[in-house]
């Protein structure tokens, strides 16, 4: 697929992808979105395992699992850090759900997420923090880019439950 897809909008069939996760076992696997059909998923793309923001946003999900997984939704984060910095953040952080270790950043790519960014004067290719909420059918219902953490994942939830 091409570099950047940022012509996804809700209605669309969102795109399949295969991510490396933890089971519950701490021991690497594959999920797939195809494999999740007739399930609801939050897929949240966020920059860094451990820092401020990515860590208020990861807990404030995990705070709502509960009431995700009573309106039949799942929740999936994905960043480009490896299984082994993912493990040690879920563990800190308290956190049950799958994080996919997007590495080669191609799920990130397919949804369009990845952005020129700039910091301290250099310029480089990062994820914007965006989430994809993707009915039971495989289709986009939602999209949330340029997240800003407070009060977003009730406002997914909030979302998910209309489903």
């Amino acid at each position: 697929m091409n570099q950047t897809n940022t012509e996804l909008s809700p209605g669309q069939p969102a795109p399949d992808f295969t991510g490396a996760i933890l089971d519950e076992h701490q021991q690497p696997t594959e999920i797939r979105l195809r494999d999740l059909k007739g399930k609801n998923v939050v897929l949240y793309f966020y920059p860094r395992d451990n820092t401020p923001g990515c860590s208020t946003e990861a807990v404030d999900f995990q705070s709502l699992l509960a009431d995700f997984a009573a309106c039949n939704t799942v929740v999936i984060g994905v960043s480009d850090d490896d299984l082994t910095s993912h493990a040690k953040f879920a563990q800190k952080k308290g956190l049950s759900f799958a994080l996919i270790a997007d590495t080669e950043q191609q799920i990130a790519r397919d949804y369009g997420v990845l952005k020129q960014k700039n910091m301290f004067g250099k310029k480089f290719l990062g994820v914007e923090r965006s989430t994809f909420l993707i009915d039971s059918e495989g289709r986009i219902a939602e999209i949330w880019r340029k997240v800003k953490v407070p009060g977003h994942a009730a406002a997914v939830l909030e979302r998910a439950q209309q489903l």
